[in-house]
């Protein structure tokens, strides 16, 4: 008896594993599907203007003018891609200072209280709506701005600073992961040459964990690349290269969900406006490739 127990128990242990292996494979293989089917619907509307000689690709990506209804229909893309790279870069550099020094604080200066005190309200920040983001840029960042620096307070200044706050929790997060990750023995070497606090900071914490450090920068720029709202209601929407960090500018979401629903599937407008998503979707690409880069180069 005691026998056949056994044996019903390694049956059903095996048929559970089966059934185990053959949800995860259904899991992974669906969501290989729906990737794969994702960039090829956005490919394919994305690449209809050039393939069809509507529009040419050089056109799109260097031209300057954007005017989709005129008599001689312009769709000069540059405006909008300039105004994306340029505000993500400007977020990237405000928040990553200010994330890095938040983390340090964390988990090396005082890593009791400090972590009680900044971890509820970098929780906080990440769980805030982005339309809240704009709101708060468009009541205190904007009028800041019009006050002080020339201009209308709107543009790529105000767009950079709401966008450094929302990406601000993201790098915050990943780099205290990696300098609380770090080997305490390494440390301890560092103080026991006669190293001080900042000293070992500065030399051998942040070296050490960069790489981990700039993995989360990587990630922080990706979110501030797609954001469309927060950006939408403080940097203008002029479809303009801009010249000053306080002139009105756009951005590739911006005009994607203000044109999009005024569009006409099949359009050149609409496949305009779905090549503009195809390249936010390559820039995605890159992002995710240089966060593998930097996680291999962490490992070695």
């Amino acid at each position: 008896m005691r026998g056949k127990t056994n044996k019903k128990k390694i049956e059903k242990h095996h048929i559970e594993d089966l059934v185990g292996r053959i949800y995860m494979s259904f899991c992974v293989l669906l969501l290989i599907v729906i990737i794969v089917s994702m960039v090829y619907f956005v490919a394919s509307k994305g690449l209809a203007n050039f393939i069809s000689g509507r529009v040419s690709l050089s056109d799109f990506l260097f031209g300057t003018k954007w005017a989709p209804e005129a008599d001689t229909p312009s769709f000069g893309a540059l405006p909008f891609i300039s105004g994306s790279f340029l505000v993500t870069l400007l977020a990237a550099l405000i928040a990553s200072p200010l994330s890095i020094c938040a983390a340090l604080f964390m988990t090396e200066i005082v890593p009791g209280w400090g972590k009680k005190l900044l971890q509820p309200v970098i929780e906080l920040l990440s769980g805030i709506p982005s339309v809240v983001y704009g709101f708060v840029g468009l009541s205190v960042i904007v009028p800041f701005l019009r006050d002080t620096f020339p201009g209308q307070g709107i543009g790529v200044a105000a767009g950079a600073l709401v966008l450094s706050v929302m990406i601000l929790p993201t790098i915050t997060s990943v780099a205290a992961d990696a300098l609380a990750s770090l080997p305490q023995n390494l440390k301890e070497s560092s103080f026991a040459l006669g190293a001080t606090r900042w000293q070992t900071i500065s030399r051998v914490i942040l070296p050490t964990t960069m790489p981990a450090i700039m993995t989360g920068v990587v990630l922080g720029m990706a979110r501030a690349f797609g954001e469309a709202l927060a950006v939408q209601m403080v940097i203008g929407n002029a479809p303009f290269v801009p010249r000053s960090l306080f002139e009105s500018a756009s951005t590739l979401t911006s005009v994607i969900t203000l044109s999009m629903g005024n569009t006409t599937m099949g359009s050149t407008l609409n496949n305009a406006l779905w090549s503009m998503a195809l390249v936010l979707m390559l820039m995605t690409f890159v992002f995710v490739l240089l966060v593998r880069m930097l996680e291999r180069r962490n490992k070695i």
